[in-house]
């Protein structure tokens, strides 16, 4: 039995549920939320501020599309339609008037966190909004002070049988749950008398996982992911930024910083081998850096794979059983089994523990940045080669790039439905 070195209390999956403990052996005590040099952030957040994938990455986008299956390309474009309502309708939230005047002097914070649990959201916590994180799209958007970070519980037995259609399901249906519930939330806020914006999370203002960390919500795992006490990297995110007076949480030390480094797994069995083993510091945060080039082309071909969420033990098991079972035995709950570890990738068959697929060379030679910046490249080249002829044909090839370039760089970004495949990494 090793040493505990502190525990910590929880409110209960669910309204109504026991609260948990959780014990952190004194050996995985590190510190609380993210380990961070404030300056860098400052720095990095000053001089090389963060833009949205949804902008930065529109050639990935692009490409995209044209790998889906038949069902995959269907079922985006059926999602994308039923979510691009709730999208819109979250953009001008941030203009609507509160219904009464506010008491003002009274802390709110705990109306509504005991509202939000009651409409489903299995964890709640406050914060200051932290500007530093926020894409360079949204920074004149994004207009309040405080932070409400919600997670909403992905389902769990559809998540275990990722990558599959199955599992990208949920995924989708939970983001569209979350939207409307948001909007009914912001509602009630305003009937406190503050205003609220709802932060859609399709069409995201922010890197939202270093609030959740500051808000004590949990802490980055080595999966990129937000690992939460109950249901760990199946939390799908999102915030309302209110003016009300509400008090902040305080980030916790989960254990999560020491356990990953122990355990792997995530690491182990990403069939892109996109998961660093050591951490790196990076934008002034010390963390398991994601390697997005590597993650993207598996996760577009394979259903959003989340493979990386799929065989993490928190996710399968909750933080209390899997640090309960770390401080009995010394063990990772669930390593090395097919339970945890096992998947199928389509058309590739099974992968047990130790087992990964393999990939041709030019499988990871995809189209990445700005669409508008791949199309020039293209240009370039047929420039180059001569592949554009003088006359009709060729007047009308250049007529055809503009109209190409036209429809990337007039795109208003903040009305864009961009949805996450798969996993909710940490883009920081």
């Amino acid at each position: 039995m090793l040493k505990t070195g502190h525990s910590v209390t929880r409110p209960g999956r669910r309204l109504g549920d026991k609260p948990v403990n959780i014990p952190v052996p004194e050996e995985l005590e590190t510190a609380p939320g993210i380990v961070q040099n404030p300056q860098e952030v400052d720095f990095y957040s000053r001089e090389y501020p963060l833009e949205s994938q949804a902008v930065e990455y529109t050639a990935d986008r692009e490409w995209a599309w044209t790998v889906y299956t038949t069902e995959d390309w269907e079922d985006r474009r059926i999602n994308d339609a039923m979510s691009r309502p709730i999208v819109q309708a979250a953009h001008n939230t941030g203009d609507i008037e509160p219904t009464v005047e506010p008491d003002f002097g009274k802390d709110v914070t705990e109306l509504i966190r005991a509202k939000a649990r009651e409409m489903g959201f299995g964890e709640v916590g406050f914060t200051r909004y932290d500007r530093r994180y926020v894409y360079k799209f949204k920074r004149d958007w994004s207009k309040f002070p405080n932070a409400i970070c919600l997670a909403y519980e992905q389902d769990f037995e559809p998540t275990q049988s990722a990558p599959s259609r199955e599992a990208e399901g949920p995924h989708y249906a939970i983001y569209r749950i979350m939207g409307a519930l948001a909007l009914d939330l912001a509602d009630y806020i305003r009937s406190l008398g503050y205003h609220a914006q709802v932060h859609n999370p399709l069409s995201n203002s922010a890197v939202m996982i270093p609030m959740f960390d500051e808000a004590g919500l949990g802490q980055l795992g080595a999966n990129g992911q937000l690992l939460s006490p109950h249901f760990g990297s199946r939390a799908r995110l999102m915030m309302i930024t209110p003016d009300a007076e509400v008090a902040y949480d305080e980030p916790v030390d989960y254990g999560i910083h020491a356990f990953c480094n122990i355990c792997q797994v995530c690491v182990n069995r990403c069939p892109a081998r996109a998961l660093m083993r050591d951490k790196v510091w990076w934008r002034g945060a010390e963390k398991h850096k994601l390697i997005y080039r590597r993650c993207r082309p598996v996760m577009t071909r394979y259903e959003g794979c989340a493979v990386c969420m799929k065989t993490c033990p928190i996710q399968r098991y909750g933080m209390e059983s899997v640090m309960s079972h770390y401080a009995s035995t010394g063990q990772v709950l669930g390593k090395g089994t097919h339970l945890l570890e096992g998947y199928n990738l389509r058309d590739m068959g099974y992968f047990g523990p130790g087992e990964l697929p393999r990939f041709a060379s030019d499988f990871f030679h995809v189209p990445h940045g700005k669409a508008e910046d791949v199309l020039f490249e293209d240009l370039k080249e047929k420039i180059k080669n001569e592949a554009i002829p003088e006359g009709p044909e060729g007047d009308q090839m250049l007529r055809d790039f503009v109209g190409e370039v036209h429809k990337f760089v007039i795109v208003n970004p903040a009305e864009m439905v961009s949805l996450p495949s798969g996993t909710e990494v940490e883009e920081a």
